[in-house]
């Protein structure tokens, strides 16, 4: 989840909310199971200062 986290950050310039990050760090497990040609809608509506805090301790802690 830290790494679509990071990713949303760097690709989108957003501060995603933690709920749109574990959404999307779940498509890449469920997308190869999907036939082909199935469509999947995320909502990422939020924003994740409020959340700023609780993922710049997880960050400190992945890097150690």
């Amino acid at each position: 989840m830290v790494l679509t986290y990071k990713r949303l950050c760097r690709l989108e310039g957003i501060v995603p909310a933690l709920e749109a990050s574990h959404a999307l760090a779940y498509l890449e497990k469920l997308c190869p199971t999907l036939h082909n040609g199935a469509k999947v809608v995320v909502n990422c509506s939020g924003s994740g200062y409020n959340d700023a805090t609780t993922v710049l301790k997880n960050l400190q802690m992945d890097e150690i």
